[in-house]
């Protein structure tokens, strides 16, 4: 095992829309469809699809959509054997409304993700000591994610953090963390700072490597992603492509990160390669069906 994603299951319910409705206002949609997702399952099929040999680990009802999002993983040749059913909570769902200009707003539901325990994670402690790197996320339960952190941090394991969905977090947690993930917003909620440039971002930055951060690498949609450490500030820039769906665009972000930094890149070299994950990954529809292969990877950057 090379990467081991503790994370989400989501089955995504996608309306799109020309726009998103006013408060009270009724729209008419013009599709509806259906994809498995979740933050976890996403950058964990991201990172098999770019060659990552991954094992992912969360909870999932005893339900058709549990069914559904194995079978994902499975057929990406994710190991999924340590992967639990709850039989009285039921799989999360993610409403996802998509506008014609490719921006998204969607309701999390974390359903059975919420019921992966600290005890649950007891179980798989030789996972996270036999890791090169854990992906980790904020759709389940908070305490369970500080504690995993913890353990990582105690066998020297590198963390991936994406805290999405936003939301404060301690400094003994923040201190703990090898790469923080945030985008603009999460930096925003994280830090206090509101991020309207390039300097405000590495303001956002440098107040997280005060609070013991390693690696902050800040995501800004089409314009890359800004990468802050203690010993400097860098900007790596995005690649201009037209977008249909920016679902899964960060998790596919994160996912080629993790597989970058196992498969011995710099942390630049890995920020640009997820940089042209991500940038594909919006050309196309729904979250686990648009995340690109290695070699379409490959294929784009030969053409940049």
């Amino acid at each position: 095992m090379e990467i081991l994603v503790i994370g989400s299951f989501m089955m995504d319910l996608v309306v799109r829309t020309p726009r998103a409705p006013e408060n009270g206002e009724t729209l008419i949609g013009t599709s509806f469809s259906i994809f498995p997702g979740g933050k976890g399952a996403n950058q964990a099929v991201s990172s098999a699809r770019l060659g990552g040999k991954v094992t992912m680990v969360g909870k999932v009802g005893i339900d058709h959509f549990g069914d559904q999002a194995l079978d994902a993983l499975n057929k990406e040749n994710v190991n999924t054997q340590y992967i639990l059913r709850d039989s009285e909570i039921p799989t999360g769902v993610g409403s996802v409304t998509l506008e014609e200009n490719g921006d998204n707003r969607i309701i999390v539901v974390p359903g059975a993700n919420l019921n992966f325990t600290i005890d649950d994670l007891e179980n798989i402690k030789h996972l996270i000591m036999n890791a090169k790197v854990i992906v980790l996320q904020l759709e389940m339960d908070l305490k369970m994610v500080e504690q995993a952190i913890a353990y990582a941090a105690d066998y020297e394991v590198p963390i991936i953090f994406n805290p999405a969905p936003a939301q404060k977090l301690s400094d003994e947690v923040l201190s703990k963390i090898s790469y923080l993930t945030p985008n603009e917003t999460e930096a925003e909620i994280l830090t206090g700072v509101t991020i309207n440039s390039i300097e405000d971002a590495k303001t956002a930055g440098k107040i997280l490597i005060e609070k013991g951060v390693k690696n902050v690498i800040m995501t800004l949609a089409e314009k890359g992603a800004l990468v802050v450490n203690q010993s400097r500030a860098y900007h790596v820039p995005g690649f201009p492509v037209h977008p249909v769906d920016s679902v899964a665009a960060g998790d596919s972000f994160n996912g080629a990160l993790a597989v970058g930094i196992v498969s011995g890149k710099t942390l630049e070299e890995a920020v640009k390669f997820a940089n042209a994950v991500g940038a594909l990954t919006v050309t196309k529809e729904g979250a686990i069906p648009s995340l690109p292969s290695l070699e379409e990877v490959e294929l784009f950057l030969t053409h940049v």
